[in-house]
């Protein structure tokens, strides 16, 4: 089994709708939505869910009242500011350290284990997903896209799947870094401007620093020309492979309204780029 994770180093470059390009092209495939703080693939795919299960977040500081003393202590300890002065715990400022607990006199705190939200177990038309969404104000972490891809994977084995592709969060942190460690190979999108190139560095040290192999493609290439020839440039000196060009086209728009992908959505050239890029990132695959 492959595992190719499609990253990028901002929100908004095209990354999904070229996860789920390919997703189309490479069917039947296991699908991995880590991108968990905004997850949108499932708008594309429309996953049939078969099996749910509860995130377990962190903890969160619980009063007992009827046991409360009023004496001020854990308000004046919790350094978070998350207990005011008349003893009412503020969840979403409550980080969970456990201060309050320790040395509440009478035992009126407790921590307890709150839910982050929920995880899926689905079918899609491409092949099973697995993915995931947050609660309002949950944090996200390595963890988490750990067991969404570590569970897919598991589904990859199960069915005896070549391909396992992540949908990875963006830029370049915690997350980020659970998502493509140990993967055949990165696929970094990026958008011609400035920032771009900027996030696409940062990017491409993270792929440098754990080894994997990266190819970086360009999306709306077309609407400033001079940065995407910067960016053909620059992937061969940072040691990825350029694996080309993706047109701006309202068509993409048009395909995410209708829930579709591109490929299912007819020919076009920004469909015949991406059909370029994953030959590409086959043979690159194929290689590993």
């Amino acid at each position: 089994m492959k595992q190719l994770a499609i990253v990028s180093g901002k929100g908004g470059t095209g990354k999904t709708s070229l996860t789920a390009a390919i997703a189309a092209l490479a069917q039947p495939t296991v699908t991995a939505d880590c991108d968990v703080d905004a997850a949108d693939l499932h708008l594309i795919l429309r996953p049939e869910t078969k099996a749910a299960h509860e995130l377990e977040g962190g903890f969160k500081a619980c009063l007992d009242k009827k046991r409360c003393l009023l004496c001020g202590q854990c308000a004046a300890l919790c350094r978070y500011g998350a207990i005011s002065e008349d003893i009412r715990v503020d969840a979403f400022e409550c980080e969970g350290c456990g201060v309050c607990a320790d040395h509440c006199p009478v035992q009126a705190i407790t921590l307890t284990r709150q839910k982050a939200g929920d995880w899926f177990e689905s079918e899609t038309r491409f092949g099973p997903m697995v993915h995931a969404r947050l609660g309002i104000a949950q944090e996200n972490s390595g963890k988490l896209v750990a067991r969404i891809r570590n569970r897919a994977r598991e589904i990859a084995a199960e069915r005896n799947l070549s391909l396992l592709l992540i949908d990875g969060p963006p830029g370049i942190g915690c997350p980020v870094i659970s998502a493509v460690t140990g993967v055949d190979l990165v696929l970094a999108i990026t958008e011609p401007t400035p920032s771009g190139i900027h996030d696409l560095r940062r990017v491409l040290e993270l792929t440098r620093h754990f080894r994997i192999p990266v190819g970086v493609c360009v999306n709306k290439a077309d609407l400033n020309p001079e940065q995407t020839k910067a960016v053909a440039t620059l992937a061969p000196t940072e040691g990825a492979a350029y694996l080309g060009a993706i047109p701006f086209d309202n068509i993409v728009t048009r395909a995410m309204i209708a829930g579709k992908s591109l490929p299912e959505f007819g020919d076009h050239p920004v469909t015949a780029a991406i059909v370029q890029i994953w030959q590409r990132v086959e043979r690159m695959l194929h290689d590993r």
